[in-house]
């Protein structure tokens, strides 16, 4: 059983979250404060932490930061502040996903279940492009020789980029197949932003932007 995290001030929301994840077959830590948190995350092996932003005792960017650091974790904000800037403070901390709220529990469901689809299929091979190399059981990704830290959302959107190379990927299809939803719950800049992202660490100009149609990796990808 896949264990969550969470961290979520709101006493009905936090209830109303946990009740449906176990309902998936989720083991779901229940926390309320940053201390409870980075108490029960030192403690446990967590697949997956959910984590608001506006706290009683503090910010869970700071948190998110202990998460990325601490491992492979899925990291998943929950906030009210929907500012662009807010957006891209949480996906600098490693996210691989944000959700402002109102939001659709259902919706939140669906991301959880897709992101630990993910991590159960991947296999053991070596993928590369270029002087990209990602090694698929571990998740790590290098280039040349240096390693490249990514979150899972942005690993996972490199890889569907690679398993489409010399196609356009448009932004609908990126969401449906990187964040298994249709769009209607994700912000507008969430690819924009990812992708830029994606291209500063890699350090890469064959990811391009094809106006008003999508992307395309422009390279060639092996895979061994």
């Amino acid at each position: 059983m896949q264990k969550i995290l969470l961290l979520e001030d709101d006493l009905n929301l936090n209830r109303g979250i946990a009740l449906l994840l176990s309902r998936e077959g989720y083991e779901v830590r229940q926390v309320y404060t940053i201390k409870e948190a980075k108490e029960a995350f030192q403690k446990g092996d967590y697949a997956l932490v959910i984590s608001d932003i506006t706290l009683p005792d503090g910010t869970g960017l700071d948190f998110g930061r202990m998460v990325r650091a601490g491992g492979d974790t899925y990291l998943i904000y929950l906030t009210a502040l929907n500012q662009e800037i807010d957006i891209v403070n949480g996906y600098d901390t490693g996210a691989d996903d944000y959700i402002t709220k109102p939001f659709s529990l259902m919706a939140l469901v669906s991301k959880v279940n897709a992101l630990m689809r993910r991590l159960s299929k991947v296999q053991a091979q070596i993928m590369s492009s270029g002087e990209i190399t990602v090694h698929m059981k571990t998740m790590q990704v290098y280039k040349g020789d240096e390693p490249v830290t990514l979150s899972k959302k942005e690993f996972s959107l490199l890889l569907y980029l690679w398993e489409n190379a010399g196609q356009i990927v448009s932004k609908e299809s990126i969401l449906e197949h990187v964040w298994d939803i249709d769009g209607q719950f994700v912000d507008d800049n969430t690819v924009i932003v990812n992708i830029s992202r994606l291209k500063n660490k890699l350090g890469t100009e064959e990811i391009a932007n094809v106006r008003g149609l999508g992307y395309i990796w422009t390279g060639k990808v092996n895979k061994n």
